[in-house]
């Protein structure tokens, strides 16, 4: 990066969400000229609060022309991964959620079992049983306990993973007529889309991308009131935590590798990274205790090369 960068302005590309799909495709491949919106056959098998389906067009806009492996260190529920499967010759998916980690790779590797499985919850599926099942903290078998995730986010509240101290999931069931708890087809598609992709259960930085490699974060947020929800394991994700995944990105930008990251739109987030590429994006937010608090709010999309 050039010592003379500076951060700019808030800035909104003008180019649609299609047109950046179809030069994303072209700049990528060769071989494949349809756009990844019109080839995508998988999409995230989870509810993740924060999750990027909302902005994903922001995202594509901002990707660098070329990159060799793509990684995701806070894959969570992988929205710009199944975005771009197609287009991505080896892909490097982590997280510090351990359930959600497991479930990549029984979806990868066992998923008829999980399917299974999922039907079973599905048949028995109301009030007194999501309770029933949301004690089961102490399963061992793989597939028992995705099954019992995937079903937990299926039918709780806004498809919040939330945790106490203890890593207890404690959501309280949500209002749904009729939840689609197995989703079968998808499960399906996401298992084969796996294979292209190793999974792993470890810390941001603890990834060993190359010079030319592509990195996308999503972290846990930096709050911008009290009512911000940043908590899906059981630790939380400090100022601090924020200032190490900022050196970190530092590192990664001197050593060539292309990185883009998404966070809260505050003081403290573009003081860390104004040394960077900054620009604002609008995203909906539906989670909030507060129904005045809900609706579109700034975020930042933050990356180490020019647009």
């Amino acid at each position: 990066m050039p010592d003379t960068l500076q951060a700019t302005p808030a800035v909104r590309l003008g180019i649609s969400f299609d047109e950046s799909l179809r030069r994303f495709a072209l700049e990528s491949t060769e071989d494949e000229k349809e756009s990844v919106l019109e080839e995508k056959n998988a999409v995230p098998f989870v509810k993740w609060v924060g999750g990027k389906r909302s902005i994903i067009h922001e995202l594509i806009a901002r990707l660098p022309r070329t990159f060799n492996d793509y990684y995701e260190p806070m894959v969570g529920g992988g929205a710009l991964f199944f975005e771009l499967y197609k287009h991505i010759k080896k892909a490097h998916l982590s997280d510090i959620n351990l359930e959600l980690m497991i479930a990549y790779k029984v979806i990868r590797d066992d998923r008829d079992g999980l399917i299974t499985a999922l039907k079973k919850h599905a048949k028995n599926h109301n009030e007194e049983y999501y309770y029933k099942v949301r004690k089961q903290h102490n399963l061992q078998d793989p597939v028992k306990v995705v099954a019992r995730f995937l079903y937990l986010n299926k039918t709780c509240y806004n498809g919040l993973f939330r945790v106490n101290k203890k890593g207890e999931f404690n959501v309280p069931m949500g209002r749904y007529a009729m939840p689609n708890i197995v989703q079968e087809d998808n499960l399906i598609a996401t298992s084969e889309v796996l294979k292209k992709a190793t999974v792993k259960y470890k810390g941001f930085e603890e990834i060993k991308p190359k010079k030319g490699d592509f990195v996308y974060f999503d972290p846990p947020y930096h709050p911008t009131d009290e009512t911000s929800f940043t908590k899906y394991t059981k630790l939380d994700f400090s100022e601090k935590d924020q200032e190490k995944l900022r050196d970190f990105f530092v590192k990664l930008d001197r050593d060539g590798v292309k990185v883009m990251l998404s966070n809260s739109n505050t003081k403290f987030i573009r003081s860390l990274y104004k040394k960077f590429y900054i620009s604002t994006v609008h995203a909906p937010r539906f989670v909030n205790c507060k129904p005045t608090k809900r609706g579109a709010v700034e975020e930042v999309v933050i990356t180490n090369y020019t647009l």
